[in-house]
């Protein structure tokens, strides 16, 4: 991840799960910030997936039919 200013952010966490993270000194920000940025690159996954559906399901169905363009060049 490229270098960002960073913002302080007010989080509730689970009491036991804190405790837990802090006996075993685990950053917490930093913990936070990738599962976070985990959440926003599934997110933007999901959205891309949807958005892109129906160009998938055409792609789809043209290789069905049709075969894969180029495929005679295929070594394998």
């Amino acid at each position: 991840m490229p270098s960002a200013s960073r913002k302080a952010a007010n989080l509730s966490l689970d009491s036991d799960l804190l405790t837990q993270a802090r006996e075993l000194d685990i950053n917490l920000s930093r913990a936070a910030e990738d599962g976070i940025a985990k959440a926003v690159k599934a997110e933007r996954e999901r959205r891309w997936l949807e958005e892109n559906a129906e160009a998938i399901k055409a792609h789809n169905e043209y290789v069905a039919i049709h075969g894969l363009p180029l495929e005679k060049y295929r070594m394998f």
